[in-house]
């Protein structure tokens, strides 16, 4: 026997992040600026009547909102929880969102008039990049609060627990590589361990000293929970297809994808290692151009071969850090 919900009091909102790889080495994403308010994601709610389909009602919030027209975009996750939209008094609601995933290549130069702007992903979250070295802020901030907090457990049980996760998100002892795809989790770790602003606002508290709190700007509402669960399906899927030719040019040399998917990750590559994989594989071809513009000797230019995409199932840049 199915039971019929309630639907008067929840709003389905529709939210996009929208990430573009600047000058292939600073991914960014697309945010709102509102006056007095923190930076969010492109959003609006879902309209059964006008939108045929989720996807649609998406883009069409994407277009209205900022200067971008959507190429590639992917369901990412919904986002539920209580709380996560204040909205008081007779019209309160709870809000749930389904959240996208799009992915767009833009010239260099490309800006985008207010209230839309490209945002580097990093100011949100910069113990994410290890592209120069283990970040200073893991061991002078995070860690030592994460330590405190363990030990402020009022049980056994809850000790260990904020041992294990520390252990796993941070690895903060155990001989444990970092992860660089558990995005969401370490940010779900810091909020639960309130070192982000956010939980105070969301709880209604008022907010500690910011030099108590960990570095990394706050976003409106989850958004900043949404977009790590982007950036960490994201770091994902360009191991196994080939999404990282969606943030290329048409035609790219070898350094500049090399950059660009170390941008996305987070980590340096090994330059040999890569350039091997990319002529295994065979996922992209010259073009015959060179790239006069580098600095120095002209480089190759390459294309994607989009027919690999017909050859097999599995396919992307299963890269490890360069150590």
């Amino acid at each position: 026997m199915t039971q019929a919900v309630q639907t008067e009091n929840i709003e389905l909102e529709l939210s996009a992040v929208i990430v573009s790889v600047n000058g292939f080495e600073k991914p960014e994403v697309l945010l709102l600026s509102k006056s007095g308010q923190d930076l969010q994601l492109p959003a609006g709610p879902f309209d059964p009547v006008h939108h045929a389909t989720l996807e649609l009602g998406l883009r069409g919030w994407i277009m209205e909102q900022t200067p971008f027209t959507p190429g590639y975009v992917e369901q990412l996750y919904t986002f539920g929880n209580r709380g996560r939209v204040t909205i008081k008094g007779r019209d309160a609601k709870r809000v749930v969102s389904v959240g996208y995933l799009a992915l767009a290549y833009r010239e260099d130069t490309a800006k985008s008039p207010a209230p839309a702007q490209w945002v580097d992903w990093y100011r949100f979250f910069p113990w994410e990049d290890w592209r120069n070295g283990r970040p200073q802020i893991l061991d002078t901030r995070i860690l030592p609060a994460l330590g405190e907090w363990i030990e402020a457990a009022e049980t056994r049980e809850d000790h260990e627990d904020r041992s294990r996760r520390c252990a796993v998100c941070f690895t903060s002892g155990g001989g444990m590589e970092w992860d660089h795809e558990l995005v969401l989790e370490r940010y779900e770790l810091l909020y639960s361990a309130r070192l982000v602003p956010e939980v105070f606002r969301d709880k209604g508290e008022k907010a500690p000293p910011s030099e108590t709190l960990v570095p990394g700007r706050p976003m409106r509402h989850d958004h900043r929970r949404i977009l790590a669960t982007a950036i960490g399906r994201l770091r994902g899927k360009i191991k196994y297809r080939p999404v990282i030719f969606e943030l290329m040019p048409e035609q790219f040399t070898l350094l500049q994808l090399q950059k660009s998917i170390e941008a996305i990750g987070g980590y340096r590559l090994h330059k040999q290692n890569f350039r091997r994989l990319l002529e295994n594989n065979r996922l992209v071809e010259e073009t015959g151009d060179v790239a006069k513009k580098t600095g120095g000797r002209p480089a190759a230019m390459f294309q994607f071969r989009k027919e690999i995409l017909s050859e097999r199932v599995a396919i992307g840049v299963k890269m490890s850090p360069s150590g």
